[in-house]
């Protein structure tokens, strides 16, 4: 399975501004920013009934903060904010609304929370990233992993799945899974250096995948009926890049750029500047696993060697 083809439900058509219901107790209002990276928008999801809480409330738009607030049925209240990672088409939203409605915002942390201590060696050392970064972000109280919430007399626990951020997480609430941008149905997810970690994607991938059968409600796409198996398809397209950058070293690639230029030959020139970051991403996995070598610090022009 080719992990850039849709594998999310048929039949899966929102509309920005209007709620739609995909489970007992999970609604969706998607954000109005469509983008490339992005698919039709950011889902916001409103969990439980009653006292509700809300998932990723998305950009600072008051169309969209309005859309949230007109979703609630009479005599409901948000209760909570939750915010899966600090990007800005996840997080802006987040104090607006709480400023509206008094629900406080948990997260695992700040924009620099949750950074591998190989991440935070190389912030501030040209090698690029801040992509997309919410910086401003701050919430209420953190969320550890492990935690766990009640909603609806449900148990949604919280699961830290750093990679595509440090501070991602992940929420699994009985058999539904909602996981942010760590795997999403329609595309794979940017993984940029020094915010992301590609070693710690992919252990949060086999992580999430030892959960079991989950049914995916991602950051942005339609729902995965089959997590394990969207997991599976993700996991091995990585791998497959891996070995086509491992290819591209042997057969001359010196740098990065070098690199996209060989393998990413079939994506469009506005996705490139991404392809970068994530062969960027793979290399310093490389480096650590003891199979590259920079000759310097890393980044995108840095020349480089295989050593394995």
């Amino acid at each position: 399975m080719n992990a850039d083809h849709a594998a999310s439900s048929p039949g899966f058509d929102p509309r920005p501004g209007k709620p739609l219901s995909l489970a007992p107790g999970v609604r969706l209002v998607l954000a109005p920013n469509p983008s490339p990276m992005t698919e039709r928008g950011t889902n916001t999801y409103l969990l439980g009934e009653g006292h509700v809480t809300v998932l990723d409330p998305g950009p600072d738009l008051p169309v969209h903060l309005a859309a949230i607030t007109a979703a609630l049925a009479p005599g409901e209240r948000i209760a909570r904010i939750l915010v899966s990672h600090s990007h800005v088409d996840h997080a802006p939203a987040a104090r607006p609304l709480a400023l509206a409605t008094g629900a406080p915002v948990l997260a695992f942390g700040d924009a620099e929370a949750g950074r591998s201590e190989r991440m935070k060696r190389l912030v501030g050392q040209g090698i690029g990233g801040g992509e997309g970064v919410d910086a401003a972000f701050r919430p209420d109280a953190t969320l550890a992993d492990g935690d766990d919430l009640d909603i609806g007399g449900a148990t949604l626990r919280i699961l830290h799945t750093p990679g595509h951020l440090g501070n991602h997480l992940s929420f699994l609430w009985g058999q539904a899974l909602f996981c942010g941008d760590t795997v999403m149905g329609w595309a794979p997810s940017l993984v940029s250096p020094p915010d992301g970690d590609l070693t710690d994607f992919m252990r949060s991938l086999d992580r999430l995948e030892a959960l079991g059968q989950t049914r995916l409600y991602p950051g942005h796409g339609g729902p995965v009926d089959d997590g394990p198996a969207r997991i599976r398809a993700l996991r091995s397209h990585r791998l497959g890049r891996e070995a086509a950058i491992r290819n591209a070293i042997a057969a001359g690639a010196g740098d990065a750029q070098a690199i996209v230029q060989r393998v990413y030959t079939d994506v469009p020139v506005a996705l490139l500047p991404g392809a970068l970051r994530n062969v960027l991403a793979h290399l310093i996995d490389l480096e650590g696993r003891g199979l590259v070598a920079f000759d310097g610090l890393p980044g995108p022009d840095t020349p480089l060697h295989a050593t394995g």
